[in-house]
């Protein structure tokens, strides 16, 4: 059976080369369908101590399927914390810690999180990831926030890659970073990956062990530009640097970098050592805040699908990975189960099920079950 390849004249020029032949539907890998998810509204569960959640800054799930919830208690307006005020001004709520963990079955297992001796709590919490040694990283968006936090799963302080500043942006800066937005660790080469972010472009890799910089890279593998390349507009030519903010970065299994590049409503695929491969856009047409917030491999054995929360059409997109042609989608904007205001976040368990988060007045965490095929007898 000849599958469908991609061969690259130039970086920026694909040449798709497409079988000529009548593939069996059984057989083709191009076949299989789409994942498809339904809502659990009964997760999670509510929280404990009168506690409520702000917006939801980021999301992570570790060796055991915990889901980590990185929230913001400075989104709480008053009227949400009106227990902790004096007087107090109604029976809910207190203000829940910025970590948070759930089991796959909503209950909470542990909290932590907050400004603490010997680092810099960031002001606007954004972005977390664990590990495959249970380590937990931390990234923060408010103008000074220009550094990485590593704990271990308890809370306890580990290493602090570059520090708080009001400097200006400066891409080409390897002791600071610009409001970083996203995190992933390559365990095994012992690298972080940061989507840096909402004041730089590029993305940039340090030692996960020693903080020392490796490496870093903008768009197309070009060396990042600072300049303010003014309004998106889909018909203008392609930008050649990302837009701020570069919101994630993720890794394959086989060994490729996912970034989204987000008001450019596009995500770009390079290897680990910053090579240009390809690029997919998804809805162009999208204004605002651009239509490639997040998204999580599928857990097939290939990761043939990518799922993409789309926080400003408030959507979750289903792109073939091959070439990012557009499957399917779920969600609408609203406030009821299984929709969204804001959709920032999302993650996938091993099972396949997926976890989604909420920034502005959303400010909530939901799960979405991954619906298994019903064989024949």
């Amino acid at each position: 059976m000849r599958k469908l390849r991609m061969k690259w004249r130039r970086a920026d020029e694909p040449v798709m080369l497409l079988a000529m032949a009548v593939f069996s539907l059984a057989g083709s890998a191009l076949a299989q369908e789409p994942p498809k998810y339904q809502v659990d509204a009964s997760w999670p569960r509510e929280l404990p101590n009168n506690w409520i959640m702000g917006q939801v800054g980021g999301m992570a799930v570790d060796r055991q399927d915990h889901i980590w919830v990185l929230q913001r208690t400075g989104s709480d307006t008053p009227d949400e914390l009106g227990a902790s005020l004096t007087p107090q001004r109604s029976q809910c709520c207190v203000a829940a810690p910025p970590v948070l963990v759930f089991d796959a079955q909503g209950n909470l297992l542990q909290s932590w999180g907050g400004p603490g001796e010997g680092f810099d709590w960031p002001k606007t919490e954004h972005g977390i990831y664990v590990d495959k040694d249970d380590n937990v990283w931390i990234g923060g968006s408010a103008p000074t926030d220009r550094h990485l936090l590593k704990f271990k799963s308890d809370g306890h302080f580990l290493k602090q890659i570059g520090h708080p500043s009001a400097d200006p942006p400066d891409s080409s800066r390897t002791d600071i970073l610009g409001r970083p937005a996203g995190i992933e660790v390559d365990s095994t080469a012992h690298e972080v990956y940061v989507a840096d972010g909402y004041m730089n472009r590029r993305v940039i890799v340090f030692d996960s062990e020693t903080g020392a910089f490796k490496r870093l890279w903008g768009a197309y593998g070009n060396p990042p530009n600072d300049v303010d390349p003014g309004a998106y507009n889909p018909t203008a030519p392609v930008d050649q640097q990302f837009r701020n903010p570069v919101h994630c970065v993720h890794i394959s299994r086989d060994g490729f970098v996912y970034v989204c590049d987000r008001t450019n409503d596009r995500m770009q695929v390079f290897t680990k050592q910053g090579k240009f491969v390809k690029e997919f856009s998804l809805r162009p047409q999208t204004l605002g805040m651009g239509s490639v917030w997040q998204f999580a491999f599928s857990n097939d054995e290939h990761q043939k699908f990518l799922l993409v929360v789309d926080g400003e059409n408030n959507v979750i997109w289903t792109l073939r990975r091959e070439d990012g042609t557009v499957v399917g989608q779920m969600g609408h904007n609203g406030r009821n189960a299984g929709q969204f205001h804001w959709v920032h976040q999302l993650v996938s368990d091993s099972q396949g099920n997926l976890y989604t988060g909420e920034v502005d007045t959303g400010k909530r965490v939901q799960k979405f079950v991954l619906m298994r095929e019903k064989k024949d007898h």
